[in-house]
């Protein structure tokens, strides 16, 4: 099975090659989450099933919108079309769950070798004390990051920061495709044994896509390349402008973490005393050298929940 990835826009939209209207173009690279048209049809072929279940189904045109995977689901099991066939991402090969794409091991190999692999790399970066500083994100006071990505979409990822100070990590909690996110609450958690942290979302949206290497493997959570293959979840943002307004990029984002840094050589020294007053670099998994109450307030005072 071959992956394609140049599909001339514009494509025929999902709606249309499942049957269900006679036209409809697709000009954002079947970016489904934010399109009126998309969920404009959603709510027809919802209210229309309810409708019919009622036995008040209603006349004409706007009565026979059914939602796109019904439709689909109608035809013969060998004939239903994957969802990554009908963007135009892979040869054709069927559907074997319903459409509900959460559910099949295909769709999040899928994920694996297409949306990773899609990742932008920031084109600069800085050290501070050995910290690396992206030049091409935008960073959040609770430590996630934010890079743009297509279709309207952003990318969230731990900062270099945060991953230096947390150390691996046993289990992360991501949410799943669909699920919103509140900007300056809680999205995501990182476990370590009996210890616990949140990480504020730095944006208010919907999830498209999440990191499965880190999902399955969150050691594999890179220090080294947090910005990269590191990166935790794909959003489509509700106010992308105004979230961005409380973000910081460039010189503020450098002059962010150089405050963060004194900061936690002072939080450690109230722990521990003097030790780590020299001005030199932080070593990998910080907290990990802690006792675990350290942990647990260190954590809370730079992640901010």
């Amino acid at each position: 099975m071959e992956f394609q990835h140049s599909t001339p826009p514009p494509d025929p939209c999902i709606w249309m090659q499942a049957g269900v209207v006679k036209t409809k173009m697709c000009r954002r690279a079947f970016d489904c989450t934010g399109c009126r048209f998309d969920r404009v049809l959603r709510r027809l072929a919802e209210e229309n099933r309810e409708r019919s279940a009622s036995g008040a189904a209603v006349p004409g045109r706007r009565g026979r919108i059914v939602y796109w995977a019904d439709k689909l689901n109608g035809l013969p099991a060998h004939r239903r079309p994957c969802l990554h066939h009908l963007k135009g991402r892979i040869d054709f090969r069927n559907c074997t769950h319903d459409y509900l794409c959460s559910n099949c091991e295909f769709d999040q190999y899928f994920q694996d070798q297409y949306t990773v692999h899609a990742v932008l790399k920031p084109v600069e970066m800085k050290e501070v004390h050995g910290i690396k500083v992206p030049q091409g994100v935008y960073l959040h006071r609770g430590h996630t990051w934010v890079g743009m990505a297509s279709g309207g979409r952003v990318r969230i990822g731990l900062d270099a920061f945060a991953a230096r100070l947390l150390g691996p990590m046993d289990r992360i909690d991501l949410p799943l495709m669909g699920k919103p996110l509140q900007r300056d609450q809680v999205g995501i958690r990182m476990n370590r044994g009996d210890l616990d942290a949140g990480l504020l979302s730095p944006v208010s949206g919907v999830v498209t896509a999440f990191n499965p290497k880190v999902n399955r493997n969150p050691e594999a959570l890179p220090s080294s390349d947090p910005y990269g293959n590191g990166w935790l979840l794909m959003v489509q943002p509700d106010h992308l402008r105004e979230d961005l307004r409380t973000l910081q990029m460039g010189v503020e984002a450098t002059a962010f973490i150089e405050t963060e840094i004194d900061r936690l050589y002072q939080a450690v020294e109230t722990h521990l005393g003097p030790l780590a007053a020299d001005g030199g670099t932080f070593a990998d998994d910080i907290l990990g050298q802690l006792p675990p109450s350290c942990w647990t307030d260190i954590a809370r005072q730079f992640l901010q929940s």
